[in-house]
């Protein structure tokens, strides 16, 4: 893997993003992490990544609007965006559909290895 490759973790859960973190770092991925929309929004334009874990339930400003309002940005509009999350991937999709969301992956449902993998993937093809 790119050792140049930079993810944004977008996640409120410190467990779970320290959990990806690491996990990421192992890669050879260079991370940060942002603990609400609104702070993630401010590290994206800042940090660039190439990727980007979002998950939709946060204080301040959810997923969702922070998607929104990175979609309206000339330097986030192509940014590929994982949702991570625990809400059921239809809920979720009706609400993101018009934002150009590349995957969604339930908290639950995959291991941090099989994240990394399908990050792996996206950018592979991206």
């Amino acid at each position: 893997m790119n050792p140049q490759y930079k993810i944004a973790i977008i996640e409120d859960d410190v467990a779970i993003s320290q959990m990806y973190r690491l996990k990421f770092e192992s890669e050879g991925f260079a991370v940060q992490t942002a603990e609400n929309g609104e702070i993630g929004l401010k590290l994206i334009k800042d940090f660039q990544p190439n990727i980007v874990l979002l998950d939709i339930q946060m204080p301040v400003l959810d997923g969702a609007g922070a998607l929104a309002q990175l979609r309206k940005e000339p330097w986030g509009k192509d940014i590929p965006v994982i949702i991570l999350t625990n809400v059921g991937e239809e809920e979720a999709a009706r609400e993101l559909e018009h934002l150009d969301v590349h995957s969604y992956i339930v908290k639950a449902e995959l291991t941090p290895r099989q994240v990394t993998e399908r990050v792996k993937d996206i950018l592979v093809k991206s």
